[in-house]
């Protein structure tokens, strides 16, 4: 099978979600062993069709051992079989798988999928984010809200929206569900690399909050903060946020 980069990043997010989906209706396993069992089926599924269909690109996963080797390539695939392991095991529609490719620490090319919601966005197919509505919404975390996030939300009169997984926050500002999601708490890459190439593929802003750009396959993959929001918001946001610093 021979497809594109973009085409490749959405089948295999598509399909993730598929295994997924059949792993939890199977009935074979509840609580922390349904997220055990998903996590490393859809994993397995992900990196040995990468490495089929890219064998030459490094990779970087979260159920996966790490590799130095990514380091020294340019084209690295970032991927995160469940995106909300808790929201997935719970069965409600806010986790995501997420397949992303970094181009000398870029976040390029990526999909999103929204298996509950039977959804894939791609960066390399953007559509219109809908119109925002009168007053603001930032998306959170439905178990643990940055306090930054609060504060901010409260100063611009933004209303909370909570939410499960990362994929699914940034996911909500394309679809018109929210219109900032601001997260202070630390990540990981693999949480944000596919959502920050959509958002950026369809025309939001996405930034650090301090307003400096996402870098990718880094030897330490922790990333301490981001901000995914539509463009004409950003400007505000961020001096906000430096100005709770």
């Amino acid at each position: 099978m021979s497809l594109s980069d973009g085409d490749l990043a959405a089948h295999l997010a598509r399909v993730a979600g598929q295994i997924l989906l059949q792993v939890r209706a199977s009935g074979l396993f509840g609580g922390k062993a349904l997220g055990k069992a998903g996590d490393q089926t859809a994993n397995q599924f992900l990196c040995h069709a990468l490495r089929e269909q890219r064998p030459d690109d490094g990779l970087l996963s979260e159920e996966e051992k790490d590799s130095a080797e990514r380091l020294a390539l340019s084209r690295v695939w970032i991927v995160d079989p469940v995106d909300g392991t808790r929201e997935y095991g719970e069965e409600r529609a806010d986790w995501a798988v997420h397949v992303g490719m970094a181009v000398d620490g870029a976040p390029v090319l990526g999909a999103v999928a929204l298996p509950g919601l039977g959804l894939v966005l791609r960066s390399d197919r953007p559509e219109e984010v809908p119109a925002a509505p009168g007053r603001l919404r930032m998306v959170v975390s439905r178990t643990r809200p940055a306090p930054e996030a609060t504060a901010v939300a409260e100063a611009i009169g933004a209303e909370l929206v909570a939410m499960g997984s990362a994929g699914a926050k940034a996911m909500a500002v394309l679809r018109g569900e929210a219109d900032i999601y601001l997260h202070s708490g630390g990540q990981y890459e693999w949480d944000s690399c596919a959502p920050a190439a959509v958002a950026l593929g369809w025309g939001l802003h996405v930034s650090r909050i301090d307003g400096s750009p996402l870098v990718y396959n880094q030897q330490d993959v922790y990333m301490p903060d981001l901000l995914i929001c539509r463009k004409e918001h950003a400007d505000r946001v961020l001096r906000e946020v430096a100005a709770l610093a």
